[in-house]
């Protein structure tokens, strides 16, 4: 299975979303809090390309987006074949 991080922080309802529906698919995921991190923080916008709210979820090497994507996704019958095919980005 595909690696998945999502960088979150303590009080956003949309990282507690995102990650519920995660674990209900059954997959492990790393979770990085950046609610005190500055260094963390800049390295998810680094890494989201400009991306500065969160939740930012990577599956693999894609950038996925945040919650309403990652939503948007499974709505489409498409987040699962990422993570079952290691995909390397959505169709």
């Amino acid at each position: 299975m595909t690696s998945v991080e999502i960088y979150t922080t303590r009080y956003c309802p949309y990282c507690h979303w995102a990650k519920q529906l995660l674990e209900r698919k059954g997959v492990v995921f790393r979770e990085i809090d950046v609610t005190a991190d500055r260094q963390m923080r800049q390295q998810m916008i680094e890494r989201s390309k400009g991306g500065t709210t969160v939740p930012q979820i990577f599956i693999g090497a894609t950038h996925v987006g945040g919650c309403d994507d990652l939503y948007a996704l499974d709505d489409a019958g498409k987040l699962d074949p990422l993570f079952e095919a290691g995909q390397e980005q959505p169709a």
